[in-house]
């Protein structure tokens, strides 16, 4: 694009100098004026929001896991779990799909650095390539081939309630039709949380109040490679090899007492320690075929993840006269395995069409020992507890894509998907079920004219109960409760209908009507004077209407982005509460969110960069309704040194005020209200060197802009 546009420059100049006399000619020199294009920070695509972040001040001082958390649609909750509009979300990285979730996935973001973001797509009408369960976030990574040796240092220092440090290594070659990229980081980390219960009982108006106050320690070195050898212009080979460990320590203090009305009953206090060394290998071996001229484009990918988590959980109870009355350790190894298969085919048909055909074989076999003792007032206990999960899905999948008359641009996909699964506990079959399923999905997209467009998006969803949620075995929490899965899980299906308008291809508008007729959500139970929480089967009708409004501006000569969202949630449990027996204060909610982007390039041509963000937002999930809105922020500053390829930065995180999350649950036994006091504040200090040529170049139809709809 650069050389385009300073072909343009130099052509323009030429042609008119040719109109000089040509004494002026021999009397001037010629300029060519260089232009250059700049993608905005935030596009709005028919099916996705693509947040690009290539040379953004935004990404100093951050790591991938800071990225995804100021990306326009997203949000974390209090478990880690990454949402886009308010719904769990599918994520992958290079159009993988990434083995972890929740927290785990959370440890592994932070071992990337953020400066080797392209982007990062939030696709909230996925087509059928993917194994989608609703949206999917798709974390794009740049790709350096200029010849030679380069790659960057990163140091960072953060103070938040302790003291964290990361560091990490890049490197990447190039040589002829050889690329070799090597990823090395280290972290570690002190997060401090405090939380604080409230939970009403209905059967005697009892109550409970929990405070209590986490540390949560980690120590993780990770490192990734990718190989790649281009055999010629149309077949390259390669692999990924990705490995992550995490050594982990929490330690949860909690005060519980028992109120029945406003008499004090009784209260205790409990001390839960656990220490994990999580490891994680991962292998992709693929083969990629692309024909430019012909827009074909064959991927082949086979490849295995393996996880494993070894740890001790150590948890003790004192009553009011400190007396020792439980006592409970637990040792577990986890270990889980994947073997997949996945073929991907992309040919032209007729004119200006498009089709996809696909499909993926995929093999999970995870086990969760535990041996665990148990000393009471009566004695000692001593178990073990096996708990396998085995489960092949296959799927097949077609999508075909068309332009009519140049303003008409449709999709239209299809996936099938079959599922046997196996679940033993002890040694005993606990249940086996299979189950096939078809997931439509639909785009059309209209242009009246070069300025204004309307696009209509249609999914079929389906969310599988995650494999440890089906575990039984019961395990202590950190807020004085207990929890253990249900066997009898069953999955989730959605539909989701999208309109969105597009003005000037600067401001856009658009409204999604979600609905579902079953659902799994937290349940509580008192069983042995014990609170437990578990997953649970509801019946009934959820209706959510969500409407957005966003614009992304480039001002003063680009140098000035601001991007700025803003959204109205509406959801109807009426149906769902009525059936499921729960309390009718969260029949009807609504709440807004926002969430502002702020960057300026080159502060009086001194090479400092500035970037802020700002998010609102109010995270209502399920049977859980939030009593707050949560807001938070970042202010970052950098300083460029372009002669010794030296970065320093300055960030500042929630300085204001600190994040906070305080939601209530409502389930047939009671209410349990919760808030949580995060340990994301504070300031944190970059420096990074950079050698070599650091040009890059983003690859073009990529399997993440493959049918896109609308997103050329």
């Amino acid at each position: 694009m650069r050389i385009l546009f300073s072909s343009l420059g130099l052509l323009t100049a030429t042609l008119f100098l040719a109109q000089t006399t040509n004494d002026t000619i021999k009397s001037k020199e010629i300029e060519a004026v260089t232009l250059v294009a700049r993608k905005p920070t935030v596009e709005n695509k028919a099916d996705r929001t693509v947040f690009n972040v290539a040379n953004s001040s935004i990404l100093a001082g951050n790591t991938t896991w800071d990225i995804v958390r100021m990306t326009p649609l997203v949000s974390i909750d209090n478990n880690d779990n990454v949402k886009a509009e308010g719904e769990s979300v599918t994520v992958y990285i290079n159009d993988r799909k990434s083995v972890f979730t929740g927290k785990e996935l959370k440890e592994y973001l932070k071992t990337i650095p953020a400066d080797n973001l392209m982007k990062i797509e939030v696709i909230t009408s996925p087509s059928s390539r993917y194994e989608a369960t609703g949206s999917v976030i798709n974390i794009v990574l740049k790709k350096r081939d200029d010849e030679g040796l380069k790659g960057s240092i990163s140091l960072t220092n953060t103070q938040n309630t302790k003291n964290n440090q990361y560091g990490s290594l890049n490197l990447n070659y190039h040589k002829k039709n050889f690329t070799q990229t090597f990823t090395g980081s280290y972290s570690d980390n002190v997060f401090i949380n405090s939380n604080s219960s409230r939970n009403t009982y209905y059967k005697d108006n009892s109550l409970q109040l929990i405070d209590a106050e986490s540390a949560y320690t980690g120590k993780s070195p990770s490192f990734s490679s990718t190989s790649e050898f281009e055999l010629n212009d149309k077949n390259n080979v390669g692999l990924v090899l990705e490995y992550f460990r995490g050594d982990r320590g929490a330690t949860t203090n909690s005060t519980v007492n028992n109120y029945l009305g406003d008499v004090f009953q009784n209260g205790f206090v409990q001390n839960l320690n656990s220490a994990t060394i999580n490891n994680t290998l991962g292998t992709n071996l693929f083969y990629k075929y692309y024909d430019k001229e012909k827009n074909r484009i064959l991927d082949v990918n086979i490849g295995t993840n393996y996880d494993s988590e070894k740890g001790t959980t150590n948890f003790d109870r004192f009553d009011e006269s400190n007396s020792l009355t439980e006592q409970r350790f637990i040792d577990n190894y986890s270990q889980n395995r994947n073997y997949f298969a996945k073929v991907d085919y992309t040919m032209p048909i007729g004119k200006g069409g498009s089709f996809e055909v696909g499909g993926k074989a995929n093999f999970n076999n995870n086990v969760i020992p535990n041996n665990y003792r148990y000393f009471f007032d009566n004695g000692l206990e001593v178990d073990s507890n096996i708990f396998k999960y085995t489960e092949n899905i296959n799927s097949l999948y077609a999508n075909y894509s068309r332009t009519f008359f140049e303003k008409l641009e449709t999709r239209i996909g299809l996936r099938y998907e079959y599922i046997k699964y196996k679940i033993r506990q002890n040694g005993v079959d606990a249940r086996t079920d299979s189950y096939g399923t078809f997931l439509p999905n639909l785009l059309i997209k209209y242009a009246f004219s070069p300025n204004y467009d309307l696009s209509l998006t249609y999914n079929r969803n389906l969310w599988r109960p995650w494999y440890s949620e089906f575990n039984t075995f019961e395990m202590p929490s950190n807020n004085g409760f207990y929890y253990r899965g249900n066997t009898e899980l069953l999955p989730n299906p959605s539909d989701r209908i999208a309109l969105k308008f597009g003005i000037h291809k600067k401001y856009f508008i658009s409204a999604r009507y979600m609905f579902t007729d079953q659902d799994y959500w937290t349940n509580y139970l008192e069983e042995d004077g014990r609170t437990i929480s578990f997953p649970d089967n509801f019946k009934g009708k959820v209706e959510k209407l969500y409407v957005f409004a966003n614009t992304n501006q480039n001002l003063f000569k680009n140098k000035l982005n601001v991007n700025f969202g803003i959204g109205w949630y509406y959801i109807d449990n009426s149906d769902f509460n009525s059936r499921n027996r729960l309390s009718p204060e969260s029949n009807y909610i609504n709440y807004f969110s926002g969430s502002t982007n702020l960057s300026y390039t080159n502060l009086f041509n001194k090479n400092i960069n500035i970037s802020a963000w700002m998010s609102v937002d109010n995270q209502n999930n399920g049977n859980s309704v939030a009593n707050q809105y949560n807001f938070f922020h970042n202010i970052s500053v950098t300083k460029i040194f372009p002669v010794s390829q030296i970065e320093t930065s300055l960030q500042l995180m929630n300085i204001f005020k600190r994040p906070s999350m305080d939601m209530t649950t409502y389930s047939q036994i009671g209410t349990f209200q919760n808030r949580n006091k995060w340990d994301w504040y504070g300031f944190s200090l970059t420096f990074v060197k950079r050698f070599g040529n650091q040009k890059v170049k983003e690859n073009t139809k990529t399997d993440v802009e493959k049918n896109s709809g609308g997103s050329k």
